[in-house]
């Protein structure tokens, strides 16, 4: 079960810190991956982390966002910062045990519920 939390309203130029809380499994089998989706669009793919630590980035916000993730509380965290009107979305955090395959939505068997990222200009 995947947890994400950690939206809400900033300005543009301000930062928030996205998490995404793993329970009911062995957290370091998976690859967590993040994707938002805002009204009327497709689900897109923001990063990923492996469970080895590789990292994938939209290249949209490689410059502006970073991922990691910690073993000992079982989180993923999304740092953005420099956040922008068209990075509000709906934030969903997403897991698979694969070996590849980490930037498509189908890649992902778990989902979590989202957490609304609002950015005022």
């Amino acid at each position: 079960q995947l947890q994400a939390s950690g939206g809400g309203l900033v300005q543009a130029g301000e930062s928030l810190r996205l998490s995404c809380t793993a329970s009911g499994g062995t957290f370091s089998y998976y690859n967590i991956g993040w994707f938002c989706q805002a009204p009327g669009k497709e689900r897109e793919f923001v990063a990923a982390i492996t469970r080895n630590y590789g990292e994938s980035w939209s290249r949209s916000v490689k410059s502006r966002f970073t991922i990691s993730r910690d073993a000992a509380t079982n989180t993923v965290y999304l740092q953005m910062n420099s956040l922008q009107p068209e990075d509000a979305a709906v934030y969903f955090c997403a897991a698979h045990d694969r070996r590849s395959g980490f930037t498509r939505a189908r890649d992902y068997d778990y989902w979590g519920q989202g957490t609304l990222v609002t950015v005022s200009s």
